[in-house]
């Protein structure tokens, strides 16, 4: 009974952090300011960029049999992302200021996929030991994840809040965006032999796709709305999230 609840709660923490998180939007009396939006803007693509390297890189080439791998698949990342842009762009049929919050959402997703992965896989490790022993880490990467899915939870949200959604509208993205973790983690619970050997790529194709976002959509974005705030709230949310990486671990 004890493994189970580990696993239940190592497999839905991290959704839980990104729901708490993305829930910041009701606690938002009115739409923000030009000045505010910016600063929203800067501090996601902070944290995005911060997060690419500590959450998604450094992990990868850390269990990357060849940094090759972490290479090739952080430049698809980002290419994916270029292309599904320039597709959307041809066609002309999408609001473009729409693109910002759809890319943001999909890269956020996406990165919430391989850490559900990671879970999963330190999971079957645990339940695979004779010895039962593992089980504190599984549930530590979790806790670690969940913390550090808050301000990636907001990170959807606010940016949609300030864009003029609806405090639910604005919620449901990013709750959304973490339901991938626990479908992930069972994923790789499931299909250890074959999850294990494909995170590294995974990691870092999502790499490739947040920084897209970041140079593509997210500074552009707050430049046009108070670039000296957004600038500011850049280097606080990396600061922020590199920390958060760091210490949590």
């Amino acid at each position: 009974m004890n493994a189970i609840f580990l696993c239940v709660a190592a497999i839905f923490l991290p959704f839980l952090g990104t729901s708490l998180g993305a829930a910041a939007v009701f606690f938002l009396r009115s739409l923000p300011s030009p000045r505010l939006t910016g600063a929203l803007m800067g501090f996601a693509a902070g944290v995005m960029g911060a997060a690419s390297v500590w959450s998604l890189l450094l992990p990868a080439l850390e269990r990357a049999e060849h940094p090759l791998t972490v290479g090739l698949g952080f430049l698809l990342g980002g290419l994916v992302f270029l292309w599904g842009d320039g597709l959307i762009a041809r066609r002309g049929r999408v609001d473009r200021s729409r693109i910002p919050a759809l890319s943001l959402i999909l890269s956020v997703t996406l990165h919430n996929l391989p850490e559900g992965m990671a879970v999963g896989v330190v999971l079957a490790e645990f339940l695979s030991s004779p010895t039962g022993s593992g089980g504190g880490a599984a549930l530590a990467l979790a806790i670690g994840i969940a913390l550090q899915n808050f301000p990636e939870g907001a990170v959807i949200s606010l940016p949609l809040r300030a864009l003029g959604k609806s405090p639910p509208k604005a919620f449901l993205p990013g709750f959304l965006s973490g339901v991938v973790e626990p479908v992930g983690a069972l994923f790789a619970l499931a299909f250890t032999g074959l999850a294990a050997p494909l995170l590294p790529f995974v990691l870092a194709f999502s790499a490739g796709a947040m920084t897209f976002v970041v140079a593509e959509e997210l500074i552009p974005s707050y430049r046009s709305q108070n670039k000296e705030a957004g600038s500011i709230a850049l280097f606080c949310g990396f600061v922020v999230m590199m920390l958060l990486d760091v210490i949590l671990g």
